[in-house]
């Protein structure tokens, strides 16, 4: 349209958790991907680990299942919190004003990735390698790998720079 200035806003979700990796593709994803003059949406995306599951019969689960529950859910929450803290003291470090959203999932993470990522329609999706070898690779499994093979945006895999 005539006279109209179309803003081109990217958005770009960077999964973070407690791994150095994780913290590393962030800053290289500031440092790569969002320019200074940007008004790019950054979503830090944290998943939380599946609750374990106890039998109900369990008589020792069950009368200690308030205080073990009561104490899993706020370690859960402490490690948001020290995660979100540590995202948060990276892109400080960065001159560049970015519109950052904070997403917290629970579950496998490589589900909730992808249907997060499904579901806000990023631009990009950045994420950390471990840089686990074939072996722990083909009995874990890759959630990065399983990501970029699900998703319809693209994706980036930054690995650490002590990996070979």
């Amino acid at each position: 349209m005539e006279g109209m200035s179309v803003e081109n806003k990217h958005k770009i979700v960077v999964a973070v958790d407690e791994s150095e990796e994780s913290m590393h593709a962030l800053s290289w994803c500031l440092s790569n991907l969002i320019s200074h003059n940007s008004t790019a949406t950054l979503v830090l995306l944290y998943v939380k680990p599946p609750p374990a599951m106890y039998p109900s019969f369990d008589v020792a689960v069950h009368m200690f299942s308030t205080d073990v529950i009561t104490a899993v859910e706020k370690y859960g929450t402490d490690l948001v919190n020290s995660v979100m803290q540590r995202a948060e003291a990276v892109y400080r470090n960065f001159n560049k004003v970015v519109n950052v959203e904070r997403v917290i999932g629970s579950g496998e993470a490589k589900d909730v990735i992808c249907n997060t990522v499904e579901k806000l329609k990023p631009d990009t999706l950045v994420m950390g390698s471990h840089g686990y070898g074939f072996l722990r690779k083909a009995l874990l499994g890759s959630v990065s790998e399983h990501c970029a093979k699900r998703v319809k945006c693209p994706v980036v895999i930054v690995k650490h720079p002590h990996d070979k």
